[in-house]
């Protein structure tokens, strides 16, 4: 079945199945260690210090950790682009509690880091990761998950919310709720569906509101262009099924329409200019001919992306984007 063509994929399931664990091994937050870039401020670094209780560690990737008995979190906060020199060049006293890291993805600043931490041997249950889209700092700490009302059986439908898996989940959770922030935990499975369901908004809303004439913001997206996107989704859905060998769960588009009508208007729709963020951003969604059809669009008729080189791959980059559409077409029939 095409479900299964990704044999790691396969293998890390058999793996879930064969440990047997039916509860979430919960850690309390504690003193830990933050890994910020060498040079350069690091917003989630700071945050993160921020809601600790005053006795992090914060260092850069050149020094060592602190020595202890005990275990503790090293969250590393390092921009993706850096993840890979990062990961080959461990000091010593890394390499002895790689068990602890902390890795972070989600949003325009951190994307999807999935194929370095694969590369590396770092995608497993035990290993903690984090989705930190459900916050930002301006300059506190704000919560910005989207509440969509009941279900069926009464309970509170969430979008958008901090996410993690792994050893170090609760810590980072109780750190997060502490200062206000949702973060729902999980095992890796579940978190892995929901990390690509970001991924797959980060790319898809902004580049369909990126190559219209007048600014856009990503509301607007899913009030006026909502068609557009929809069909990007499912076909990125697609994609995850029979390449990754992911599901997405059953109601993605109420979800990430939800986000986008609950983000801020003045946030304009906007595609990274960056050759090295490419892979984080935009290279897992290559293989979808409407994405990348919109890609070429944007740079050469838009005069977007004018640093970034990529493959294009059976697209027709001359056909402009359908015009925009009044009202709310999007099949669900919400108005």
């Amino acid at each position: 079945m095409a479900t299964w063509s990704d044999s790691r994929a396969v293998r890390e399931y058999q793996d879930f199945l064969a440990s047997g664990q039916q509860e979430i091994s919960i850690t309390p937050d504690k003193p830990s260690v933050i890994v910020r870039p060498a040079e350069g401020s690091s917003e989630l670094a700071e945050g993160l210090c921020g809601m600790g209780f005053g006795n992090d560690v914060v260092i850069t990737p050149d020094q060592e950790l602190p020595y202890s008995e005990e275990p503790y979190p090293i969250y590393i906060t390092i921009p993706p682009t850096q993840l890979k020199k990062f990961l080959t060049t461990l000091p010593d006293s890394f390499r002895e509690r790689r068990d602890d890291f902390v890795f972070f993805s989600g949003g325009l600043t951190f994307g999807n880091v999935e194929k370095v931490l694969k590369d590396y041997g770092y995608c497993r249950d035990t290993m903690t990761q984090v989705l930190v889209t459900g916050m930002k700092f301006s300059p506190r700490i704000d919560d910005i998950s989207v509440n969509l009302g009941n279900d069926a059986q009464g309970e509170v439908k969430l979008a958008g919310e901090c996410c993690a898996c792994g050893k170090w989940q609760g810590s980072i959770a109780q750190r997060l709720e502490r200062n206000g922030v949702r973060c729902k935990t999980g095992f890796y499975r579940e978190w892995r569906r929901s990390m690509w369901e970001r991924s797959a908004y980060d790319a898809v809303f902004h580049v369909v509101g990126a190559v219209r004439a007048d600014p856009t913001s990503l509301k607007d997206v899913a009030i006026y262009y909502d068609a557009e996107a929809s069909d990007m989704l499912w076909s990125i859905s697609g994609m995850l099924r029979g390449s990754r060998a992911i599901t997405i769960t059953y109601g993605f588009e109420e979800r990430l329409f939800g986000i986008a009508e609950a983000s801020d208007p003045q946030e304009q729709c906007r595609l990274v200019d960056s050759q090295e963020m490419w892979p984080f951003l935009y290279e897992p969604f290559e293989d979808i001919p409407k994405f990348m059809e919109y890609m070429c669009y944007a740079q050469d008729e838009c005069g977007l992306l004018p640093s970034v080189s990529f493959l294009r791959r059976n697209v027709n980059a001359t056909e402009k984007p359908p015009v925009i559409r009044p009202g709310n077409l999007r099949a669900d029939g919400v108005v």
